[in-house]
């Protein structure tokens, strides 16, 4: 599990088994525990549960409803971000093909662990990450979005 920001940065990972729900509660609360703001997601974190704790936290989860749901009502800004959230998946691209971290033929713990450690680390220190470029801009009183 990976949470990341605008500009690309990895704000939180959760290592855990494959056959763990995106959904599960206890992994989504350690990951986001000093975040506040919206939360980009797929359709696979859509969960009453899991969107009423984010909520209690401060934080808003926004994902595509999937196609048995009803339309929620999203602003104009919360629809162009949930398009950008393949940004997302380019980090990801990054981090498989570029940093090695899909590497199958680890042969102990620990050289999986430094493996995964390097290659998040060697993605830190990328000058240029795949971001939104977004700038905020202060008139009257006001931010206003420019993207």
């Amino acid at each position: 599990h990976l949470i990341i920001n605008d500009k690309g940065e990895i704000i939180a990972f959760f290592l855990t088994k494959g056959n763990v729900d995106d959904r599960n509660l206890k992994v989504m609360k350690s990951m986001t525990e000093n975040m506040f703001g919206k939360l980009f997601a797929d359709k696979g974190y859509i969960s009453k549960k899991l969107s009423d704790l984010l909520f209690g936290n401060g934080i808003q989860l926004i994902a595509k409803p999937k196609k048995n749901m009803k339309n929620v009502n999203l602003s104009q800004t919360d629809r162009i971000l949930l398009r950008k959230r393949a940004i997302i998946e380019s980090v990801n691209d990054e981090l498989k093909n570029i940093c090695k971290l899909q590497h199958t033929r680890h042969r102990s713990l620990g050289n999986f662990l430094i493996n995964l450690i390097s290659a998040l680390s060697a993605y830190c220190f990328f000058p240029k990450k795949p971001s939104l470029n977004i700038q905020f801009e202060k008139k009257h009183g006001q931010l206003y979005l420019v993207a």
